[in-house]
């Protein structure tokens, strides 16, 4: 499906925290907008705001979307898919899914949601990659004992180490590693006993492995081969754009980025965003 790029004026604004986020001089009209999940379009493991879903629903009319993150296809179905209940088919099939940054790709089609590809860590890195970030979170003193769900979990391409769980409060996860040191220092010390696999910090408590090469830019690179739509023609949003966060390989890669602090922030942005680009649609 073909978008113009058609030149408008793209300012940035929020209602409630204006400086949030940032001024980001976009130049064309985007043929594809991809998000972050968490803290992005929803807090963390948590289902889309009413108010965000709608707004989702709007931009599915406008433009294609993408969700890339870390978290696995089932947390995509409760925090995203689940939430979409005023959908059409025909809507859904502008939007493009993809759990563990990228290295599973699902699509709506027929009525259905139907995995495109998967990308699974073999037996062996599995094992592997389980023993050392145990071994190691609990020499570092992060291994805990009251927890939300399963520490570690094979997501098939991706192992993800959870400190508190996936369910763990908001707050409880924030107050356990504000800084981002204990992820940080897990990560590096993972990372060099796993030199053949990918260790990258995750979300506000969480550390992914996956295989080497595989982060969000490589998930928007395959986007792009996948959807014929070039990176020149994508803008991603997302809340961890720092250099130790997630989302920065997309920066890095080129792809023009809109740094927000909160679901509230994003939903602020698509509230500019989507006349904007309904304006540029009916302009073709």
């Amino acid at each position: 499906m073909q978008r113009g790029t058609r030149t408008i004026e793209r300012r940035t604004r929020t209602a409630t925290r204006p400086h949030n986020v940032k001024e980001t001089p976009v130049t064309t009209t985007p043929r594809l907008v991809a998000f972050d999940l968490d803290d992005t379009l929803a807090p963390s493991k948590s289902p889309l705001d009413p108010a965000m879903a709608s707004l989702l629903i709007e931009l599915l009319d406008v433009t294609e979307v993408c969700i890339i993150s870390g978290g696995q296809i089932s947390q995509f179905q409760m925090q995203v898919i689940d939430n979409l209940t005023t959908a059409s088919d025909a809507q859904l099939e502008h939007l493009h899914l993809m759990p563990t940054c990228g290295t599973q790709y699902y699509l709506h089609q027929n009525g259905a949601w139907n995995q495109i590809y998967a990308q699974n860590l073999t037996d062996d890195e599995k094992a592997r990659a389980l023993e050392v970030v145990e071994r190691i979170a609990k020499k570092l003193g992060y291994w805990e004992t009251e927890t939300w769900g399963p520490i570690l979990e094979d997501r098939g391409s991706q192992i993800t180490f959870s400190a508190l769980g996936q369910a763990a409060p908001v707050a409880v996860k924030t107050a356990w590693d504000p800084t981002g040191e204990k992820k940080n220092s897990l990560r590096e010390a993972a990372q060099a006993e796993l030199p053949d696999l990918e260790v990258r910090a995750g979300g506000s408590t969480s550390v992914d492995i996956t295989r080497q090469g595989i982060d969000k830019a490589y998930g928007m690179t395959k986007l792009a081969d996948l959807t014929g739509i070039p990176l020149d023609d994508m803008l991603f949003v997302g809340d961890r754009l720092d250099e130790n966060g997630n989302d920065y390989p997309v920066k890095v890669l080129g792809v023009e980025c809109v740094a927000v602090e909160g679901w509230h922030d994003t939903a602020a942005y698509l509230e500019k965003l989507i006349p904007e680009l309904r304006a540029a649609k009916s302009a073709e």
